[in-house]
């Protein structure tokens, strides 16, 4: 088979595993987990069952691709942020932002039936040790540099920041975002002086996750 047609023939499988995903991801959100069907799926994704079983076997499986693909998304984009040319304050600074952001817009976009669903299995605890080493390991060179505080390990810190992050997810507003990623860096020892760049901006700018 020519290379171009596989090419096309992979591109196809993908747009329709995603176009699947994200049709039972709206519907699980609208109706609940719990009460959606195969069949519902199918026709929102605009296929017929037999293809849909071709991809997933069940509504389960299909939201944790789902899932999975935006968690991806987000340690990319957070593992990029931490590789970026930059010293390592703003490093730290732009990965908290978008820590934030991510946890704020997740409150917003998955129900408490979905989010139980979806956040356990091996590969939920990969991701979160691929969270946890970017914020352990920037922290780690703020200390080198003297920029947070050093009465506690940088495993120690990094815990404290992400869990103190993830309260943005009960924020009323991306102000409130801002002023508990300040509260945070705070937390770490972290000088204002020493910031580059506007939190709020930084989180507005980021994409919206799942």
């Amino acid at each position: 088979m020519p290379k171009l047609w596989e090419e096309s023939i992979d591109e196809h499988r993908r747009s329709v595993r995603d176009a699947i995903t994200a049709a039972a991801w709206q519907l699980a959100e609208e109706h609940g987990p719990l009460s959606l069907t195969m069949s519902q799926v199918a026709a929102a994704a605009g296929i017929g069952r037999a293809t849909l079983y071709k991809y997933f076997a069940d509504i389960e499986s299909i939201l944790v691709a789902h899932h999975a693909r935006h968690v991806e998304e987000h340690l990319q984009d957070l593992e990029d942020l931490r590789g970026e040319s930059q010293p390592p304050g703003a490093r730290l600074v732009a990965v908290a932002n978008a820590y934030a952001s991510i946890c704020f817009h997740r409150g917003r976009h998955s129900s408490a039936g979905i989010s139980a669903l979806v956040h356990r299995g091996p590969e939920v605890a990969d991701a979160e040790h691929r969270l946890h080493s970017v914020f352990a390991g920037l922290i780690a060179e703020a200390v080198t540099d003297g920029l947070v505080r050093t009465d506690l390990g940088p495993d120690e810190l990094a815990a404290y920041c992400r869990h103190g992050l993830e309260a943005s997810s009960q924020a009323e507003d991306l102000d409130g975002v801002a002023r508990l990623t300040r509260v945070v860096l705070d937390g770490l020892g972290y000088s204002p002086q020493a910031q580059d760049g506007s939190p709020s901006a930084a989180i507005r700018n980021h994409r919206q996750p799942h």
